[in-house]
């Protein structure tokens, strides 16, 4: 049962009842995950039109229950009437089955409409769907984030962006500010997933390194805290340290952006790499490296986890 076009009874704080959905731009989001779900609650606070799908349907209602916003059963109904499209999905089969269909979000998208995927997927399912939104006049952004699920909930995540048009993506930064702090258009459409394939390798290599070196750290004997406070202000300073070298050094890693995920990602730009002739011999073994967490049981631990197997063997 989905939640019908009326106001909803008020919070007691309240002097009325509120309505249901905004009064600016006319959006949907299609999937509401980790990162989905907090991405659309901005875009409500923003005041958009928004409605929402989720495969799971109670994560739609739930969403609604704490939002302003409607819920749709099908893609295509939750895309009706919508300017902007926006999604964020699991993989590049999950993007396809969305998108695609009878029942997918192009068949009820209107021409001059756009289609925003941020979805981390590879760059040929994103040409792939480009075409199949030219076809029907629809514009298309490849737009993977990066920041996490924290980002997602600060409304500070980083967006890049491939699409062959620049009218439609000044149309989408503007779309995307509530939850974005930087949104830069890479190149041609692909290029946002290219981008966002960098910035795993880039990741994986900072997080072996940093797991290495605390690691060692605590095997010599040094405070870590008091080591970080100051190698955390040098050349050795990275996101990964500010945010993971404390709970590294305890052994917890029952959050944030899951090893699964990661492998999921590292996948996409081995194969890339495949095509293109790079040579990635040190992603390649942290991808190894995070097989080996899986094995352990750590299939949705942070993947600051690497440290683990040092710690371990």
């Amino acid at each position: 049962m989905f939640v019908p076009e009326t106001s909803r009874p008020a919070p007691e704080d309240a002097t009325g009842p509120i309505p249901v959905i905004g009064t600016g731009p006319r959006v949907a989001f299609l999937g509401l995950g980790v990162m989905g779900a907090p991405m659309a609650s901005h875009l409500s606070k923003a005041d958009y039109r928004i409605t929402v799908y989720n495969r799971n349907a109670s994560k739609a209602l739930a969403w609604v229950a704490l939002n302003r916003g409607l819920a749709k059963p099908t893609p295509v109904e939750a895309v009706e009437d919508a300017e902007v499209v926006l999604m964020c999905v699991g993989n590049d089969d999950d993007v396809r089955s969305v998108v695609l269909g009878p029942s997918g979000a192009l068949a009820g998208m209107k021409p001059g409409s756009i289609l925003v995927d941020h979805t981390t997927a590879s760059a040929d399912v994103a040409r792939e769907i480009a075409a199949e939104c030219a076809i029907r006049g629809v514009g298309f952004v490849d737009a993977p984030v990066s920041g996490g699920q924290a980002g997602a909930q600060n409304g500070t995540l980083t967006v890049m962006c491939g699409c062959d048009d620049v009218t439609v993506f000044e149309k989408v930064k503007v779309i995307i500010q509530p939850y974005s702090r930087a949104c830069e258009l890479m190149g041609p459409v692909g290029s946002g997933q290219l981008a966002k394939m960098v910035n795993q390798i880039c990741i994986a290599g900072i997080v072996q390194g940093l797991a290495e070196g605390i690691n060692f750290a605590q095997r010599a004997g040094l405070d870590v805290d008091k080591l970080v406070s100051v190698i955390g202000k040098g050349a050795a300073q990275s996101w990964q340290m500010d945010n993971r070298a404390g709970t590294m050094a305890k052994g917890e890693f029952e959050f944030g952006f899951a090893v699964e995920w990661m492998r999921k990602d590292l996948g996409i730009c081995l194969d890339e790499a495949d095509r293109n002739g790079a040579r990635l011999p040190l992603t390649a073994l942290v991808d190894q490296f995070y097989a080996q967490v899986m094995a352990r049981g750590g299939r949705r631990w942070d993947t600051s986890s690497l440290i683990h197997l040092l710690q371990n063997d």
